[in-house]
C-alpha cells in the first residue's frame, strides 16, 4: 500500500472504473512489440524498446500525429494489424486482479472499464481474462468525443452505472487515468506495476497506490464474507 498519505477507508464508494491496459489485464509485451514493428517499418533502426514506452497511454493517433501528421492512419493500420496477430499470444494476467474483480462484482460494486483502446479490442482482452462477465459498461475510445484525461469517458460510465463521481473511484496506470478521475471528481487510484514506474504515479498524487490488485479491497475496506 503507498506510504505516502496517510491510508483512509474509502467506506463511501460504491462504483470502480477501471482503465485496461496495464492495469487489469497485462499488455506491456504486446504494446511494445506492437510499437516497435511499427517503428521498424516507418524508422528502421532508430528506435528502441525503451523509446517506445513513452507512447504507451495516449490513444495512437495522438502518438502517431507527433511523428508524422501525414501517416496517422496508415500507422496506426499497421500497429493494429500486428496487435491483433499477436494478441492472445502476448497478454498475460495480472496476479490477483481475477480474484478481486470477482469479489467485487459479488458485493455488489457497480464497475466499468474506461479505456483509450477501441472497444473491439478492449473487449477481446477482457474475454481472453475471463474479465468481460464482470462488466456491462465498457466505454471506449470509439464511444468518446474526448479521451481520459478529460472526464467525458468517465462522465458517460457513471450515468451508465447510475452513478455519480463523489462515490466513485478511478484505477489506473497512467496520468491519463488520475488527471480523468481528478477532473471528474472522482477519487483515484493509481497502480505501482505501472510500466512507467512509481516514481511516475506519484508524480500524479493519486489518492492511494496500490502495490496488488488486492489491495483495492483494503482501500473499499471489503472482506470476503462481506462488505464494509
Amino acid at each position: 500500500m503507498t506510504d505516502n498519505k496517510a491510508f483512509e477507508p474509502m467506506e463511501h464508494v460504491d462504483t470502480i472504473l477501471f482503465d485496461l491496459d496495464g492495469t487489469l489485464i497485462n499488455t506491456v509485451d504486446l504494446i511494445v512489440a506492437s510499437f516497435m514493428h511499427t517503428m521498424e517499418t516507418y524508422y528502421p533502426g532508430e528506435y528502441e524498446e525503451k523509446d517506445v514506452i513513452h507512447f504507451i497511454g495516449p490513444p495512437l493517433s495522438e502518438t502517431f500525429e507527433k511523428l508524422d501528421p501525414a501517416r496517422i492512419q496508415e500507422m496506426t493500420d499497421t500497429y493494429r494489424t500486428f496487435n491483433h496477430e499477436k494478441h492472445d499470444e502476448l497478454v498475460k494476467d495480472y496476479e490477483g486482479v481475477y480474484e478481486t474483480v470477482e469479489l467485487l462484482h459479488r458485493q455488489g460494486y457497480k464497475m466499468a472499464i474506461v479505456t483509450t483502446k477501441r472497444s473491439d479490442t478492449a473487449l477481446k482482452g477482457l474475454r481472453l481474462m475471463g474479465l468481460d462477465r464482470f462488466f456491462d459498461v465498457v466505454v471506449a475510445l470509439d464511444h468518446v468525443e474526448n479521451y481520459k484525461p478529460h472526464p467525458e469517458p468517465l462522465e458517460k460510465a457513471l450515468k451508465q452505472l447510475g452513478s455519480s463521481a463523489d462515490r466513485a473511484l478511478m484505477v489506473g496506470d497512467s496520468h491519463h487515468d488520475i488527471l480523468g478521475g481528478k477532473n471528474t471528481g472522482t477519487k483515484t487510484a493509481g497502480v505501482a506495476w505501472s510500466v512507467k514506474g512509481r516514481e511516475y504515479m506519484e508524480m500524479y498524487e493519486p489518492d492511494v497506490l496500490l502495490e496488488t490488485m488486492p489491495d483495492l479491497l483494503k482501500v473499499l475496506n471489503v472482506h470476503a464474507g462481506n462488505r464494509g
